[in-house]
């Protein structure tokens, strides 16, 4: 087959897709607001269900409200009818997936849902089927026609049901006040949860392992101190540690352009003063957009006095995985 082919047909199938999601939006309607609603005031978990391909897709939807703040779980509608249906208690939601909406497997639970009084929502490609008719509320997700040229595969209607699920899930985290924070506590093992959960405290250089010398230390001096830390950077401070400026690659660059003798001239007459410092309590996320706006490899950490008590740079955030 010509590669001029694969193209046509890749396009095909995308604007095929694409229309049967657009002619999703007119569904985002009252029925949609009342699924929300019912999904919101659920004391319990969201079960969801379907089977074959619309299975798949259910226990992706499962999964993205469990991360959104909707505690949700899969549950294989064979399976419920051989003892899972245990795992479904009066405080919970059922959310069917069905695009024919008589799909035998959800079928046979209903009566069950309904004996426990459990809201039933369902997603269906045939609102005029059996399980459309049960349901407390019906979402339709039918599609013209499949991408699939033989109008078998699922392709159309599974992806307009996974809109839709993201829809209810997105609807919900907003309703829910649900933070970038409460996402992250979610993810605590991935970088999402590295970059929004990791503070400055996490990962700064503390005690013996930051970078100071006094403004009377030599650029010699300051330049040992750089190098048995490895930070690329030193603090000025005096007595008290209060920090009076900072010392960096950059600002020897600096001093040996202006030919300065560097065993001779005191540190706090090259420093950079005002220097960019931030709290051990900042989320480095919000560290490194900072650093990333003033164009800088490296902050002082201070407590609220402006003493020294940390150092970080750049390095730092990478090995963290904030970068």
């Amino acid at each position: 087959m010509p590669h001029t082919d694969f193209i046509q047909l890749g396009i095909a199938v995308i604007e095929t897709e694409l229309a049967a999601v657009d002619a999703l939006k007119s569904r985002i309607n009252a029925d949609f607001v009342r699924a929300c609603e019912i999904l919101l005031a659920c004391d319990g978990r969201i079960v969801v269900t379907g089977m074959g391909k619309s299975g798949h897709i259910a226990g992706k939807i499962a999964a993205t409200l469990a991360s959104t703040g909707s505690p949700a779980f899969f549950v294989h509608p064979g399976e419920a009818s051989h003892g899972d249906l245990g795992m479904i208690t009066s405080k919970d939601v059922v959310l069917a997936l069905s695009n024919s909406g008589n799909t035998a497997e959800i079928l046979t639970i209903v009566p069950i849902i309904k004996r426990l009084g459990v809201p039933l929502i369902c997603m269906t490609g045939k609102p005029g089927s059996v399980l459309a008719a049960e349901a407390d509320v019906n979402l339709d997700v039918s599609v013209d026609k499949e991408a699939c040229p033989l109008g078998l595969a699922p392709t159309s209607s599974t992806t307009v049901s996974l809109v839709m699920g993201d829809a209810l899930a997105v609807a919900l985290l907003d309703a829910r006040g649900f933070t970038a924070e409460d996402f992250a506590l979610s993810h605590p093992g991935g970088s999402l949860g590295r970059r929004l959960l990791l503070h400055v405290s996490d990962i700064m250089h503390s005690d013996e392992a930051m970078p100071w010398v006094g403004p009377t230390a030599t650029v010699t001096e300051a330049l040992l101190e750089m190098s048995g830390k490895g930070m690329g950077m030193t603090a000025v401070v005096d007595t008290d540690m209060l920090i009076l400026g900072i010392y960096t690659d950059g600002d020897l660059r600096r001093t040996l352009d202006r030919n300065i003798d560097i065993r001779q001239t005191h540190i706090d007459q090259v420093m950079t003063a005002g220097c960019k410092t931030v709290d051990a309590h900042d989320l480095a996320a919000e560290v490194l957009k900072m650093m990333d706006d003033f164009k800088i490899n490296g902050v002082l950490v201070t407590d609220a006095d402006n003493r020294l008590i940390g150092a970080l740079n750049m390095h730092d955030l990478l090995r963290a995985g904030v970068v």
